[in-house]
């Protein structure tokens, strides 16, 4: 028989067994034998932060970048509300984390009511698997399955709550290790119907989600298009799976319509639709008798009003884009290489944009200048705000997971901390958190953490003091320009007072010094940028649409 051990240090042994490497969070009393337990561990290490919402953040985008289980830590009540915004992010951005909450002890009462509430209810619309353990010998069994489910695609947020008395009961349980299992490859004749529909096509298009954003399946598709010479599209969270500076790239679907890339889509006769997710805003609206739509993920499509597709080729979407490319011929009447012209016509445009160096400075301009101080291998880990539109269409992403934004939940506050774990993560690589200062502000307080962690970051503010994105949205709807103007403190007195550096930027020439230091000096920086985002309303709504529309 085993012998027994405190439930806390069982649960420890387990994360352990999964290679747990971090756990984030802001531990209160109920957390406290767990704590203990951690603190003994020789391969975790816990992060303190400032703020739940950031130590859920930094779990996701761990998750995001290594495919494993990213493990955050919070007390009951107010600690556990705080993982909610966090929980989404994950759940609905296909990151895979594990949020550990306290709670009272559930065997007998300590302080009545207080700071409690049904925390796995509130957890279960927005995880994929929420569980209160009531015993410590189930803790191996919970644990394994919370992590199995959070991995298992599509991957997500899960939630164990581990009470006070449960914590601290003697148990005598062992780790259970996890199967060795490997996903459903496509079945060989949804395979051929794919490859049929594709050779019998004239203007064949494709089109890289969400789901595509695994390390293999780049690969395939980046095989793929070299084979057949069918040009591709992506969407916001389907950036960097293939090189962004090859020939058939036709662009980012970075707003809803009408943009250059959507014009190609429309002009497409047969559409094949990798990792779709329908989170994300859809690139293009089917209709009855329209283009034929190959449908190529893990799992079926969820049928919507405007998503139907003709034929779906499940299972791993690397082992399915190998058979379709194993199996199809490049077709001598193929004329989607046509397509091309449309992204031509978007870069001539766009980089006539990016020549503006006016001050304060023009968005286009900005994203180029980023463009040019990151190295290949760098990462940006963007906030949400109107810039996210201006850097999905003009940054180009040579990289997988090196343009980090959330086109899902697309909540505020997200890219500071997705930043710092990226810097965690990637010592040797360059990382930039751009951010709002709306965003910024939201989770600020977590410059202390970075600072403390010692990481190297920059954090470039896009300052027009107002909920930019929003404020767009208002111009854009016929609204009159109310209620969406803010203050802010000088940033770089903040980010002196956390011990990071604060730079203020007076113009083009010097945001170009400015990006240059900040990127080859170690240490936390901070940016102020200045942004013109007057004519957002004019290009982004007008001038894109009426240009492209005229190809």
């Amino acid at each position: 028989m085993s012998e027994k051990k405190k439930a806390s240090d069982l649960f420890i042994e387990c994360l352990e067994a999964e290679g747990c490497e971090y756990i984030f969070g802001v531990p209160g009393e109920e957390n406290l034998d767990f704590v203990e337990s951690l603190s003994n561990s020789k391969q975790i290490k816990l992060i303190l932060t400032r703020h739940e919402q950031g130590a859920g953040f930094m779990a996701a985008t761990y998750g995001r970048h290594t495919g494993k289980t990213g493990v955050c830590i919070a007390t009951l009540g107010p600690g556990a509300t705080n993982f909610v915004t966090a929980a989404a992010y994950a759940q609905l951005g296909g990151m895979p984390m594990m949020m550990i909450t306290g709670q009272k002890p559930i065997k007998k009462s300590k302080q009545g009511r207080f700071q409690i509430l049904d925390v796995c209810s509130m957890m279960e619309p927005i995880t994929k698997y929420t569980h209160q353990l009531h015993a410590g010998d189930n803790i191996p069994s919970r644990v394994r399955e919370a992590y199995r489910l959070a991995e298992e695609e599509k991957p997500g947020a899960v939630h164990l709550e581990l009470p006070e008395d449960i914590a601290e009961e003697p148990c005598s349980g062992t780790p259970i290790p996890a199967s060795v299992a490997r996903r459903p490859s496509a079945e060989a004749k949804a395979v051929r119907l794919a490859v049929d529909a594709l050779e019998k096509a004239k203007n064949p298009i494709l089109v890289i989600g969400a789901g595509a954003n695994r390390k293999m399946t780049g690969r395939m598709l980046n095989q793929f298009v070299e084979k057949t010479g069918i040009p591709f599209v992506t969407t916001q969270m389907g950036k960097g799976v293939i090189d962004e500076r090859h020939p058939l790239f036709l662009g980012c679907a970075a707003l809803s319509a009408g943009d250059f890339c959507h014009r190609a889509i429309e002009e497409a006769d047969c559409i094949v639709n990798v990792g779709h997710d329908v989170i994300e805003k859809p690139p293009f609206f089917m209709k009855e008798d329209g283009v034929t739509v190959i449908h190529v993920s893990n799992r079926s499509a969820e049928v919507d009003p405007v998503y139907f597709p003709q034929i779906e080729v499940i299972g791993d979407i690397a082992n399915a884009i190998w058979q379709i490319k194993e199996d199809i011929v490049r077709q001598g009447h193929w004329t989607s290489g046509d397509l091309k012209r449309y992204h031509r016509a978007e870069l001539e445009h766009t980089g006539k944009l990016a020549e503006d160096a006016r001050f304060p400075i023009f968005p286009p301009h900005l994203v180029q200048q980023v463009r040019d101080s990151m190295p290949q291998d760098g990462i940006i880990c963007l906030d949400n705000g109107v810039y996210k539109i201006w850097f999905a269409r003009g940054y180009t992403a040579y990289l997988p997971n090196t343009v980090l934004l959330d086109n899902a939940l697309a909540t505020m506050g997200a890219g500071l901390p997705s930043a710092m774990m990226s810097a965690m993560l990637y010592p040797d690589r360059k990382v930039m958190a751009i951010c709002g200062d709306g965003g910024f502000m939201m989770n600020d307080q977590e410059m202390e953490t970075a600072v403390r962690l010692g990481l190297n970051l920059t954090v470039l503010i896009l300052r027009d003091d107002a909920y930019g994105m929003i404020r767009w949205k208002q111009a854009n709807m016929g609204f009159r320009d109310w209620g969406l103007t803010y203050g802010n403190p000088d940033f770089v007195v903040f980010a002196e007072s956390f011990g990071a550096q604060g730079h203020r930027i007076e113009s083009s020439d010097h945001l170009r010094e400015t990006l240059a230091y900040c990127r080859d000096t170690p240490g936390v920086h901070l940016i102020d940028c200045p942004v013109d985002y007057s004519e957002n309303d004019q290009i982004l709504n007008i001038d894109i649409k009426k240009l492209s529309k005229e190809l």
